[in-house]
């Protein structure tokens, strides 16, 4: 059996609470086969120590933007080498997103900065959305 604060195994709602989650993601999470939390007599969930490591795992692995997919190929990894390839994945992409969200912010700051009385009338900021208008064409 599973133990938790001192052998104590947490209802789903308790388990859920300590990390400001409501109790339905926490299901969907078993769902997605990231969680396999015990069950008591009556057959509801209960949340031992190994399953509230796991729950401070996802939530860190969401922080990273790691997504569910990427979480569960982590968790189920069959060994070092195997959850070395997932986090380095995941790490070439929350550099892209970096990358993206960088450039996002200077457009911003760029169209703060604009001295026309409106950025949508800014010949500057129009080429911009024209290239990316142009970018998204088939």
């Amino acid at each position: 059996m599973k133990s938790s604060e001192g052998g104590r195994e947490l209802p789903i709602g308790d388990a859920a609470a300590r990390f400001g989650l409501r109790p339905h993601v926490l299901r969907h999470w078993e769902d997605e086969g990231l969680l396999t939390p015990g069950r008591d007599a009556a057959g509801r969930r209960t949340f031992g120590e190994e399953d509230l490591v796991r729950i401070a795992m996802i939530m860190h692995g969401k922080e990273a933007g790691l997504g569910l997919e990427r979480m569960r190929a982590l968790l189920g990894a069959r060994g070092a080498e195997e959850r070395q390839h997932v986090l380095a994945e995941g790490l070439s992409g929350l550099r892209e997103r970096i990358a993206l969200l960088s450039r996002a912010a200077e457009l911003l700051e760029k169209a703060l900065a604009c001295e026309h009385e409106d950025v949508v009338t800014c010949p500057h900021f129009r080429r911009i959305v024209a290239e990316t208008v142009a970018d998204t064409r088939p």
